[in-house]
Order: C-alpha cells, then structure tokens, then sequence
C-alpha cells in the first residue's frame, strides 16, 4: 500500500463510521420512567447523601472505581513531538481503548491545553475526584517528571506515567529472564544505555533498584556520554552520570554485557555486537525502527539474546503486558499509589510467567508446537490470556504489603475468577486468528476479487500477512479497482475468461471431466462449466495451485457451494458436511451449528454436527462445552423434533464420553449456568459455561446467529465449513470487509491444520 492510501485508511478508520474509538454506554436500564427517576431526579438524591456523609461510599455508587483518566498536553506524543492537546486526542482515545480490552478499565481521555507545570498539576488535582487512577501520557521531559512526582505526592488515587514506568517493567521483567539465560548477576553486568528520555531514565532506576550498580551503567544522550562533567542536563540524567573518561558508544560497547537501546534507529551495527562479552543481552527498543535491525544483529553472533519494540519478532518488550493490569491491580483494592513495591511487583510476576508452561490457545495463537521459556521466549505473548489473573492480584499483593490499600481483597480465589470472567467482552480470539494466520501464511482464491469489498479485504489480507491472496475476476476492473484502492503490492491476478487462461482452464476442464464424467458431464459441458469462478477456483484449490478459498459475497450459498460438494467433496468418513458460526459475544466466544447446510438433520447427523463443531472450536483453541439445544428440557416432550436431540446426546454420552455434552435443553438455560445448576444438577453443563449450540435444525440455527448479529452488533465469523477435503469457506451474501477478512484467517488455519494432518499421515 502507498504511503497515501495507508494514510487515507487511517483516516478513515478514525473518521467512520463514527468519529473516535471509544464511546460511553448505560450500564443500567433506562427502558421506563421509574427508571429514569432512579437514575436521575428524585431517586438520584439518596446515593448523593449517602456519599456526602462518605466519601469512599463514591466507589460504591458510581463508576469512579472502574474509571481511568489519560492525560496528557500533547508535548511528546509518540514520535511526533510537541503536536498539542487536539492532535494528542487520538493517541489518549487508543490508549483507553487498550484500557479496557485488555483489563475492562473504563476510560476518559482529558487533554490539558498548557506546558505550565502548576497548572497542568492544578487541572489534574481538580478533576482528580472523578477517577480512581490516573495514566500520565506523551508529556515531555524534564516536566513529565515533576508532574508525577507532586501528582503522586498530591493526590489519594493511583497516578503513573506509562511512558516511564511501563517500558521499566516490561524491560525489567525481560532483562531478569534474560540475565538467568546467560548465567550472569546482575550485580555484575556492564549495561550500556542508549537514550536519556524519560523512558531509559526509568528503565535504568528499576534496573538499579533490582540490584545493577550504578558504577556499571554508562548512559549516553545525542550529545553523547554522561559525564559528571556536563552541565547541559537535569537532576534525573545527571543519577546516572559517570566519572569515566568520555568515550564513543562504540566503545562503550567493548566488553558490555547489556544493551539497552531507547534512542534512534540505525546508530548500532553488528561490529558492535561482536565487541560484547559472551552471551549479550540487546535490547534495540526504538520505533518503528530499532537501533539495530533483528536480522542483522542475530547474524552478527549465535548467543545474542535480543527483545525489541516490535510485534514481528520474538520478545516484543509492549507496554501493554504492563499498564491496564498494574492499574487493574491497584485499583481493585483502592491503592492511594502505584508504589516502587507494586512496580517490582508487577516486574516479577511478568518475569515468572514467562517461565511458566504455555497454555495450548497460546501455542495455537502463534502456530507453535510448543513456546518455552528460553532466549525467544523471555517475556510472555500479550495475547497471553493468564496476564489478567498474574498481574493485578501481585500489583493488589504489594498494595496491600506495603500499606496504600484501602480495599484489601480476602477470597484470592475468588478475585482470580473475577478478573477471567472480566475478558469475554473483547475480540481477544479474533486477534489470536490473525495472529495464527500470520505464523505461516497461505495461497487463498478471492473468486469475486472484481467486488470492491472482497478487494478491499485481500488488500488487508495481504498488507498484514495473513495469507497470499489470488484475486480471481475480470482483470481490467481488478487492476482499476486496485488504483483507486492503493492496492499496488504485486498480486496473482487471474481472469478465467481471457485467452491468456485458456491453457489453465482447458487442463482444469480436462481435470474436472474425470471428476464428473459418470455423472452426466462431457468434456464440452466441463470446459463451459470451468469459465464460472468458482468452480475455477476450486480446481485451483482441488489441483494445488492454491490452498484455500474464499467466495459467496456476491451468489447465494445455495450457487456458491455446489462447486465445491462436486469438485472437492467431503473428508474420507465424513458422511454429511456441516457449517458453524463462530459468534463474538459479551460472554466470550460461541459457536452455532448448523447455520447453512442441513435443514433437518436425524439423530445421527445432529450427533456428527456436534462432534465436527468440537473439533472446530478445538482448533481455535477453545474447548468445547457443548449444549444440544432445543424447546424441551432434558425428556420434557416426547415429540419427534425433542427426541430426536435426546437419540443424538445417548449416542455421544455412549461412543464419546469424554465430549462435554448434554441435551436436549432450552437455549436460556444452556446460556444460564446458574439457572442450569439449579434445575438440573444432574446435566454434565452443569456448573459449565457452554460456548458451543448446536441447534435441531437450520431454521433455528441460521436464524439464531442472524438476529445476534443484527440486534446486539456482535460480530460473526463463518460460516466455517466443517467436514470438507480442502479448506474452502463460503461467506453469507453481502458479507463485510471485516468478515471477509476473519474468514480468511480461518481458511489459513484450516489449511496450516490439513496440511499438518497430512504430514502426520504421512510419516
């Protein structure tokens, strides 16, 4: 993509279809009359006395618990400098955008329109009684330090300035794994720093506070060494100054142990690598370009142990495995700070649990075998789902310990469980699909490649790794599309109607004959028959020019699918292919079947439905607890429609009784675990949180998914095709840009898992 058009998409990101990335929403009803007098006047009145008589009654009544405020006044917003307060308000948006996906912190963005220190410190302190934290952002230094010192000094509730402190822990964590894997102490090690901002100020206070000696540091600033001789900068750099003669960085490197880069892209090459003792720890955190590029420095010498800023190599030191957990923490026990105990806190139990066995949704996420602790794998994944029950109960700990908790917590059982069930209201499992899909992309055919929206969506598949794209479609309006888009990275185009083809689509029709030719096709039908798209598209896959394919955006799924039931066709023992939706919801991900395929499947095939939909949410790393879904309880009707779902669930207690199963039961009380305990103690949901329904028949199903998608705006992946040879996916007709592309996600990691399954056949 152009610089323009990457510039015109992210424009329009923020621009559509409403301004911003975060709204409010009621978090009460507000249907009736009664309800507006209770949230508003009269009924308002009785939680205003309650906290007049009591100021900490606000935590009880109001949302001052769960909110965060970010900060800033625009003077050093990422690496664009002094912008202002206005230009800022995108980068504070994304930040409590971060706030709430990761921990389920509210938030409001507040930009201060001063570079008066007071007055900055004076609007903070007089909005301060809204928020129970506050999260400092892109403010400049040396005045970034003073307003956090008094602000912390000053106030009652946590304050942090994440650009400081969250890249000191996240580094920290990783430089104490690091450390361990090359056998050194940290007593001992020389470090050398790159940078004096505010950020390597941090870093380097946490590293002396976890034990390294301040005559082993040497920090250089863009006007080189720091020397106890320089009168050019302030108190905080001048700690860190040394009585060392003045040296080049080049130097400096002869015989470093540590390289802590938060400086400039490009300054450090690979002779100053291999001038480190043995087994060095670089970390080359300036971005989006490092001090020293990964590929470089790996090659420069085998026992490197190397963290960047960067999401595309191993050991991204992300501040957000630090920020929206450590206020989480702090928060939930009504710390009056965010101390240097609840820091080191946060550090070690981020360091901890990148020594800990990988959950399998992590080693799926990121299409490994297994991740384990070593030297690319020093920090832990941020798509990590143990963050949220790791951090804040050790930042709540260290509260607590050291006396700025207010709330203490009892139950630490309890308030784990509390903090898991906080993440079923984000995508979590969509980026873990990209993420997934990305590892080891694959060749997938847009059939309808000459629709705007399924090009727009290759575009993005291809601009952000996640497959190869084919675009399959009438070539001059491709490539005229494309200019408009931007799209201009090479791509495969083919147009099966153009002579150029012919030679293709004659050796697929010949192919295609073969297939078809005892079930009434000639070989002149067959060459007619392969000009259409899809049944082009999947001879490309059928033939192994390709590897999966997308289509349906534009044909009714009826039109898209018979293509693929004559020319791919079913997986050996598969008797009747199936379809499921994998929905996002509030309460984490849920899968529907059978929402395209089988009208009204028997026993038998409701049993394979279900079996095959196990499996599915299996490869998307959730396990599946699955409620066989009807209008009767548990034998309550003897109809056929009731004992039909009642015939499946016998037969899956009976030949797979390690399938967590049960039915037939009412869609409210599979989707109710308590109201499931209460009635029927005995069902084997009981007690469970059902993320799988598998539905009697495809009116209830179909029109299931349909109206949680257009009522509650969840998002919707699929249909995923379940039981075919090859991965081929159909979309609903007019599908968006965004489903589009989650379903390529899911045809690349349906064809990472065939083709593992058929390596694994084959040895």
């Amino acid at each position: 993509m152009s610089k323009e058009s990457k510039r015109r998409e992210a424009l329009v990101y923020h621009a559509k279809p409403t301004p911003g990335k975060i709204k409010v929403v009621p978090t009460k009803k507000y249907s009736s009359q009664r309800d507006l007098a209770l949230a508003y006047s009269p009924g308002v009145a009785e939680p205003c006395l309650e906290i007049a008589k009591d100021k900490s009654n606000v935590y009880k009544y109001t949302t001052k618990g769960n909110l965060v405020a970010v900060i800033s006044n625009g003077t050093a917003v990422l690496g664009l400098g002094d912008i202002g307060p206005e230009a800022s308000k995108p980068v504070m948006e994304g930040k409590g955008l971060l706030f709430k996906i990761f921990a389920d912190l509210d938030c409001f963005d507040i930009e201060v329109d001063t570079k008066d220190v007071e007055e900055f410190i004076k609007t903070v302190k007089n909005i301060a009684p809204t928020f129970g934290g506050i999260n400092l952002e892109d403010i400049k230094a040396p005045e970034a330090f003073e307003i956090e010192r008094r602000l912390k000094e000053e106030l009652d509730i946590p304050v942090m300035h994440d650009d400081q402190h969250g890249t000191a822990i996240i580094s920290s964590a990783a430089l104490l794994n690091a450390l361990e894997l090359a056998g050194k102490n940290i007593e001992d090690v020389k470090i050398l720093i790159s940078g004096a901002g505010s950020a390597a100020i941090s870093c380097t206070s946490l590293y002396v506070k976890l034990g390294a000696r301040k005559e082993n540091i040497m920090m250089f600033d863009i006007d080189g060494l720091i020397t106890k001789d320089r009168t050019d900068l302030g108190e905080m750099q001048m700690q860190f100054a040394t009585d060392r003669p003045t040296t080049s960085m080049r130097e400096a490197f002869i015989n470093a142990d540590v390289f802590l880069g938060l400086s400039a892209g490009n300054i450090v090459d690979g002779d100053m690598l291999r001038s480190m003792n043995d087994s060095p720890i670089v970390f080359a955190m300036a971005n989006p370009t490092p001090e020293i590029d990964y590929d470089t420095a790996m090659a420069s010498r085998e026992d490197i142990i190397m963290a960047t800023g960067r999401s595309d190599h191993p050991n991204q030191v992300n501040n957000v495995l630090g920020f929206p957990f450590i206020f989480r923490g702090a928060m939930d026990v009504r710390a009056t700070k965010i101390n240097e105990e609840m820091k080191l806190a946060a550090t070690y139990a981020i360091a901890q649990l990148a020594k800990e066995p990988v959950p399998e949704q992590v080693n799926i996420a990121y299409g490994e075998l297994k991740i384990a602790f070593g030297k690319d794998y020093i920090i832990p994944k941020p798509f990590d789902p143990r963050l949220i029950s790791t951090i804040p109960p050790a930042v709540a700990r260290a509260a607590m310990e050291s006396g700025v908790a207010q709330e203490p917590i009892t139950d630490w059982g309890k308030y784990e469980e509390h903090l898991m069930s906080r993440m079923g209201s984000d995508n979590k499992l969509v980026r873990l699909l990209l993420n997934r899909a990305r590892i080891n992309p694959k060749r997938i055919v847009f059939a309808e490649a000459d629709n705007i929206d399924v090009l727009k969506a290759a575009q993005i598949v291809m601009e952000e790794g996640i497959a190869i794209p084919i675009l399959l479609g009438r070539r001059d309006i491709i490539t005229e599309l494309m200019e408009d888009l931007g799209f201009d990275q090479p791509c495969m185009i083919i147009d099966p109607k153009s002579d150029e083809e012919k030679a293709r689509k004659d050796r697929y029709a010949h192919e295609f004959w073969k297939l078809r030719q005892r079930k009434g096709t000639t070989e002149f039908d067959a060459g007619k028959t392969l000009r259409q798209r899809n049944y082009f598209a999947a001879m490309m896959v059928k033939l192994g020019d390709a590897d999966a394919l997308i289509t349906g955006v534009a044909q009714s799924y009826p039109i898209s699918v018979r293509p693929m039931m004559e020319i791919i066709g079913k997986s050996p023992g598969v008797d009747k292919i199936a379809t499921t939706n994998l929905m996002i919801t509030a309460r984490g991900p849920l899968f529907v079947s059978d929402t395209s395929i089988n009208i009204d499947p028997d026993s038998l095939e409701l049993a394979k439905i279900a079996q095959m939909t196990g499996r599915t949410a299996s490869m998307f790393g959730v396990s599946p607890v699955i409620a066989m879904t009807s209008y009767a309880n548990f034998g309550s009707s003897s109809h056929p429609h009731a004992t039909k779902v009642t015939e499946a669930v016998k037969y899956l207690h009976q030949y797979y009784p390690d399938l967590v199963v049960d039915g037939e039961v009412q869609t409210d009380f599979a989707l109710n675990s308590e109201l499931l305990q209460s009635k029927f103690p005995f069902s084997k949901l009981a007690g469970k949180k059902v993320n799988t329904l598998i539905f009697p028949n495809l009116e209830s199903a179909n029109s299931t998914y349909k109206m949680l998608k257009e009522l509650n705006g969840i998002d919707s992946i699929g249909p995923i095709m379940m039981g075919m040879q090859k991965p081929v996916h159909i979309l609903q007709l007019g599908a968006s840009v965004d489903e589009i592309v989650n379903m390529a996600a899911v045809a690349v990691i349906d064809a990472q898992q065939k083709e593992k399954h058929a390596n694994k056949k084959a040895k």
